[in-house]
């Protein structure tokens, strides 16, 4: 997904904490905050503390142990390096002795350290909870038009998702016939509408389960409809009717015929086991569901449903130490065999972790039809996303009026007569990136940069990366200096070795049997 940062203005410098950029109290194009200063008041932000946390003290203690043993198994060979790096930056992540933003009030002197992010997207709790608020809030507002969208999720059976894991071109390709079928039917659907017409789209990629197993599916949440391209370059949207179970069935059984006879084609099943799978009761193991739906008014809904499917693998309040070797995660949804919590060792934690890391430059969440990066009427479509309801115009769908397109009621570029509001709206339309602030009092109506003193307005005014300066400011606000230890590896305890120890304890040594048997078979 490529994201467009909001142009700098001149002799202004941007001012980068975490991930996000904030413009200084001066600048002319500075991100409003009255929307959010509201609640900021009544609450206050409180730094995070990740070294505090269950889950950081367990990388902390046996990532060294983890990495030794993982490269045993792989007979001296290091696992892949972007697992590593992912593990590594997330102990540096929140961490103020590797160094921090400065924010302070102008008006009482109040002031506040703001540490570095690791921008991770596989092991950080915080950093995934940042991408998932920040992909939903992308979405709700600049992408998904204010029309219904239905959630179609799809499953495959078990034997079919080792090849969807570890083959990025038979994941495309199980996802590209998915969308397919469900776009045909929504065509159908729609007599109105012609062959041409296309769906829009955005397909989340789930390579995980409740219980941290690993379970690729799809999550694709579509416009209810279909878009048709008209004579003058708009397009008019057909919306369709709920569907049945009698259309489920058949959205099922076709995704299931073509998915078999395509991987037949590339070799992936012999046709003897493709037509044995296709023989297969209650499914098969498909599984298909499209029971969610939200209203195109509903924007705090759809932004709810697009956190659920950009949700992270791990969430680290479901994680809690029973002792200093057992870890149990619970789930909300029954994970495999139906339990609800498991029971892990560390190595075992940090062995399902590294299995979910997604690979480098594999995207996560994909745009089909007209809502396609290249799409001719994404312009069209996308722009209706911050337009706001009003009672007196209404959207115009087909199902109101087969003559008048969507596309009238949406501005052409150029066409409006006041060129400050026009700029104004592109600027926003491409700030694809959220503040950071903005993004924490999005989720937790908590503005950080209101001063809790005296609700005056803070600013970033340095940041500090020499080591000298960052342990001589933390030493004098009684924070910790060095960052958490990296314990070493150690090896197995002695019960886990062979023969270790055996025979030296002769008051618990087993005793010889008083009687001998002869174990030999004879047939």
């Amino acid at each position: 997904m490529t994201r467009a940062r909001v142009p700098q203005p001149e002799g202004i410098e941007a001012i980068t904490v975490c991930a996000y950029s904030y413009w200084p109290l001066d600048c002319p194009t500075r991100i409003p905050m009255s929307a959010a200063c509201a609640p900021a008041r009544t609450a206050v932000y409180r730094r995070r503390r990740p070294e505090r946390t269950v889950l950081y003290r367990t990388v902390q203690t046996h990532l060294a142990t983890w990495l030794e043993l993982s490269c045993d198994s792989r007979q001296g060979a290091s696992g892949p390096a972007h697992v590593e790096r992912e593990f590594r930056r997330y102990l540096e992540c929140g961490i103020l002795a590797h160094g921090f933003a400065r924010a302070r009030c102008a008006e009482c002197g109040h002031d506040f350290l703001i540490a570095w992010s690791c921008k991770g997207r596989g092991v950080c709790p915080a950093c995934n909870t940042r991408r998932m608020v920040e992909t939903a809030a992308h979405l709700a507002d600049h992408v998904f038009p204010r029309l219904p969208v239905r959630q179609w999720v799809l499953s495959v059976p078990k034997r079919l998702r080792y090849h969807l894991e570890h083959d990025p071109a038979i994941e495309t390709l199980a996802l590209r016939i998915f969308l397919s079928v469900v776009e045909q039917a929504l065509r159908r659907a729609c007599p109105a509408a012609g062959p041409d017409s296309r769906i829009g789209a955005v397909a989340f990629i789930h390579r995980f389960g409740a219980l941290l197993n690993p379970h690729e599916h799809f999550h694709c949440l579509v416009i209810e409809g279909v878009f048709a391209a008209d004579a003058s370059g708009g397009a008019t949207f057909h919306e369709s009717r709920a569907p049945d179970q009698k259309w489920l069935d058949e959205v099922h059984a076709k995704v299931r015929r073509r998915l078999l006879r395509a991987l037949t084609r590339r070799g992936v099943l012999d046709p003897e086991d493709a037509e044995a799978m296709a023989n297969w009761a209650h499914g098969g193991g498909f599984s298909l569901d499209a029971s969610v739906r939200i209203e195109g008014t509903d924007r705090p809904g759809l932004e709810r449903l697009l956190r659920y499917c950009a949700r992270p693998a791990f969430a680290l309040e479901r994680l809690r130490e029973v002792d200093a070797e057992h870890l149990v995660y619970e789930s909300i949804k029954p994970g495999p065999g139906g339990s609800i919590s498991l029971m892990l060792t560390p190595l075992e934690l940090i062995e399902r972790l590294a299995a979910l890391i997604p690979p480098p430059r594999r995207h996560r969440h994909r745009y089909y039809g007209v809502l396609a990066p290249n799409a001719p009427l994404r312009a069209q479509v996308t722009a209706l996303a911050g337009v706001p309801e009003s009672p007196t115009a209404p959207l115009v769908t087909a199902t109101e009026t087969e003559t008048e397109p969507i596309a009238a009621q949406i501005t052409a570029p150029g066409a409006s007569s006041d060129s400050e509001e026009q700029a104004e709206e592109a600027l926003l339309r491409r700030a694809a990136r959220y503040a950071w602030a903005l993004l924490l009092a999005r989720i937790y109506e908590v503005f950080p940069l209101v001063c809790p003193r005296c609700g005056g307005e803070m600013r970033i005014i340095a940041f500090i990366t020499d080591a000298a300066a960052v342990r001589e400011i933390l030493s004098h606000l009684g924070e910790p200096t060095s960052p958490p230890r990296l314990m070493k590896a150690r090896a197995p305890p002695l019960w886990e070795m062979q023969g270790a120890n055996m025979g030296e304890d002769e008051a618990q040594a087993q005793s010889a049997p008083e009687y001998q048997f002869d174990q030999r078979i004879a047939w």
